[in-house]
């Protein structure tokens, strides 16, 4: 698949593709308060220059918390070969909780504690043809295998 068939779910989130991928944050220059998705401004009450620049956030985390989507969501949140999948919450080193889909095992495997790494995966074809990708977290281990 050429990279100029891939199109990402929403512009800004990440860069790269599959286990090359990095989240796309901001940093605030002044008290080191990190951001995901991307902020124009510190929102960290204390700071006082809120002055910020973009960063490529760490790919590994550790699950912090998980629940499995039973139920199809709105067209808006289109994907292929929809089945019920989880969503976690995911530390980041970077101090951040970042929210995306689980992928790489079933769900009744998933465990709080469990070493996560980013990946990125095609969602959906759009109507040109072109694969819609997002951002979701592995098991580490699961990624290792794959590689």
């Amino acid at each position: 698949m050429r990279t100029d068939e891939l199109v990402p779910v929403a512009a800004g989130l990440f860069e790269g593709t599959g286990n090359s991928a990095h989240l796309i944050g901001t940093r605030c220059t002044s008290c080191g308060s990190h951001y995901f998705p991307k902020t124009l401004s510190c929102r960290n009450p204390q700071c006082l220059e809120k002055a910020t620049q973009d960063v490529l956030l760490s790919r590994e985390g550790t699950l912090y918390s998980y629940t499995v989507q039973h139920y199809q969501p709105p067209a808006l949140f289109r994907m292929a070969d929809w089945a019920p999948y989880a969503i976690g919450s995911v530390e980041l080193p970077e101090g951040l909780r970042v929210m995306g889909m689980l992928t790489g095992c079933e769900p009744a495997s998933l465990k709080i504690g469990m070493a996560v790494v980013l990946t990125v995966e095609t969602l959906y074809r759009d109507e040109q043809g072109r694969e819609v990708q997002t951002y979701k977290f592995q098991p580490r281990a699961a990624q290792e295998l794959a590689a």
